[in-house]
């Protein structure tokens, strides 16, 4: 596994583009909710809820790995994180920036002090 995890003060990513591989202790995550939403070999869709420390791209690999013919995310999207979710019309796009639409985008981030207000600051 690639992350920022690190071994012996040593990230893993700095470990891995040395070639060095390094066996990592197993790690409590928690899954809350997991829903298999398209499944149209060799492709499947599907939505996790997890605690901090699940990682998407090793769990496909690892499901590869099982069943013996490999496996790999083509996407990967997060849709919540702490207090913060993706809502259906209330994101900005790629498109929405690159078109300069500065007072649409402005009027639908959250300030500062939101931020803060959340965290409980």
């Amino acid at each position: 596994m690639v992350s920022a995890i690190k071994i012996g003060g040593v990230p893993l990513y700095k470990l891995a583009r040395k070639g060095q591989e390094v066996v990592r202790e197993p790690r409590f995550v928690r899954v809350y909710d997991y829903e298999i939403t398209r499944f149209e070999p060799p492709f499947v869709d599907f939505r996790v809820v997890c605690s901090k420390g699940f990682y998407v791209r090793t769990y496909a690999h690892d499901v590869g790995q099982k069943l013996g013919c490999g496996a790999h995310l083509s996407a990967l999207r997060r849709t919540r994180s702490g207090h913060f979710k993706l809502l259906p019309g209330k994101h900005v796009s790629f498109d929405q920036l690159k078109q300069g639409k500065k007072d649409e985008v402005l009027a639908s981030m959250l300030t500062l002090y939101d931020v803060s207000k959340l965290r409980g600051a």
